[in-house]
């Protein structure tokens, strides 16, 4: 095991000690490989979706376990889960009154969960709930949504309310997890199950961007125009690459920490 761990070792080294321009270049070039990669083996791009929202609920659970069984919501942001029943219940309006479907169930369910972790960190474990480290501001990021929304909204049939709300949906998920990140900013130490949680959002997240990535590679622009016209088709696809990257960095890091064998991740200034 330590002599596999060297190449890896040795490549994360030279990777920290690459400026950031070299750092962004090797990010988009290991993310183009993985793509190509995705798109050889999976010939169903769907299931891209469903690892998505399976690789999400794995999180949950680890989440879940966390609150249950360690009894502490230490290092948890209380802000990011407020903002991500907030998404959820605006994307569940809008699927029941526009495209009513199997994700509306997988989001119902979710929302749910995301409600009890709310109330148990609000209530239940309060007294281990890092508030002056979860001081980000919400309408930093809610306040842009939504204007964003109102000049950037989907061109369908649909009522004008609803296609700025589903707007606002997109919009809102792709900065939800900003709170949390803060949070590990701030304590600069982050165990290991809140680890594994926003670890799991990452994967999540690339495999969504990849997803719709290759739903419009393979559909040949088609797919961009079913969404409508103007700036709305390309800020989808914006929103989940936002997503992605948002979370790349702590990914990097996480997976450099368990090659390492640390079970505590510690992140240097200025990751997140």
């Amino acid at each position: 095991m330590g002599l596999s761990r060297r190449p890896i070792q040795a490549v994360a080294t030279w990777v920290r000690r690459q400026p950031p321009k070299v750092k962004a270049f090797l990010g988009v070039v290991s993310a183009m490989a993985a793509l190509v990669l995705l798109r050889a083996i999976v010939h169903d791009h769907d299931n891209l979706f469903v690892a998505a929202e399976a690789v999400h609920s794995i999180g949950i659970c680890v989440l879940i376990y966390k609150l249950i069984k360690e009894k502490t919501c230490a290092g948890l942001s209380l802000k990011s889960q407020e903002l991500t029943a907030m998404f959820l219940a605006v994307r569940l309006y809008c699927s029941f009154v526009m495209e009513y479907d199997i994700h509306t169930l997988l989001d119902l369910a979710t929302l749910a969960t995301t409600l009890w972790v709310i109330y148990m960190i609000r209530f239940k474990l309060r007294s281990s709930y890092m508030e002056d480290k979860d001081n980000f501001a919400l309408y930093y990021v809610v306040v842009p949504c939504a204007v964003l929304a109102l000049l950037i909204h989907p061109s369908t049939s649909h009522n004008i309310v609803n296609r700025i709300t589903w707007a606002f949906c997109v919009y809102l998920e792709a900065v939800s997890v900003l709170p949390q990140l803060r949070v590990m900013q701030n304590t600069k130490i982050v165990e290991p199950f809140t680890a594994h949680y926003v670890f799991a959002l990452g994967v999540a997240r690339f495999f969504s961007c990849a997803h719709w990535v290759l739903q419009v590679l393979d559909t040949r622009s088609h797919l961009l125009v079913a969404w409508g016209y103007g700036l709305w088709p390309m800020m989808v696809l914006l929103s989940e690459i936002v997503q992605t990257f948002i979370l790349a960095d702590f990914c990097y890091y996480y997976v450099k920490s368990v090659f390492g064998g640390q079970l505590v991740l510690r992140l240097p200034s200025g990751v997140v």
